[in-house]
């Protein structure tokens, strides 16, 4: 019987001291899951520059439509259904940007917790105010893809507009008024997101010097 007792000891000391050795290092914790976070963010990068050429692409249908007249409605027609089309697909990227982001922020949260765990007082104030300026990003982008989404549900309603032959002109000057307005807001947005990003970033390489880590993401 003794000897089984002591057995069960030398089991549960094993058991123990594995613990402590395995015990994850709350700064490493905290690299790797920023470091994810960046990863997940590939995709919302790479919609960046498909949907600036569908912006450019859709200005210059738009430029092509108003010098056209009436003479010219199936030009017009043809030129609109264009930019509708380009504006559908605008609205794909934007959803692949929007997921990307919501994917970063399901993988950010964890920093919520790994943060309190944190024993260097300086890592601490510095992971805090990550997480801060980084929700408030996430937030920031909720307005962006708010907007952005009103943009293209007017652009679609004008290159319809320009399809009808019976439209009456001031119908159609409110309709650019109101685009222009709203992309009055979605530069706003971005300029807010822009900037909460450049907090963001230069929050996390304050935090990785402090901590005496490289980041293995540019």
């Amino acid at each position: 019987m003794k000897r089984k007792r002591y057995a069960l000891f030398i089991f549960a000391l094993i058991l123990i001291l594995s613990g402590c050795t395995s015990e994850k290092d709350p700064t490493k914790e905290m690299y790797d899951v920023l470091e994810k976070v960046v990863a997940k963010e590939k995709g919302f990068e790479e919609q960046q520059e498909p949907l600036v050429s569908l912006e450019k692409k859709e200005k210059a249908l738009y430029d092509q439509i108003i010098k056209l007249g009436m003479k010219e409605y199936e030009q017009i027609v043809k030129l609109s259904d264009e930019a509708l089309d380009s504006a559908d697909k605008r609205k794909e990227l934007l959803e692949k940007e929007t997921n990307s982001l919501k994917e970063s922020e399901k993988e950010f949260q964890k920093v919520k917790k790994i943060k309190d765990q944190l024993k260097d007082p300086e890592q601490k104030k510095l992971a805090n105010e990550l997480y801060d300026i980084m929700m408030q990003r996430y937030r920031a982008h909720d307005v962006l893809y708010s907007n952005y989404s009103e943009a293209l549900k007017n652009d679609k309603e004008l290159y319809e507009m320009f399809k009808n032959k019976e439209l009456p002109l001031d119908a159609l000057e409110a309709q650019v008024m109101k685009v222009n307005e709203t992309y009055k807001n979605v530069l706003a947005a971005n300029e807010s997101f822009n900037k909460l990003t450049e907090e963001y970033n230069a929050t996390k390489l304050s935090f990785y010097k402090q901590a005496g880590i490289k980041s293995s993401n540019k």
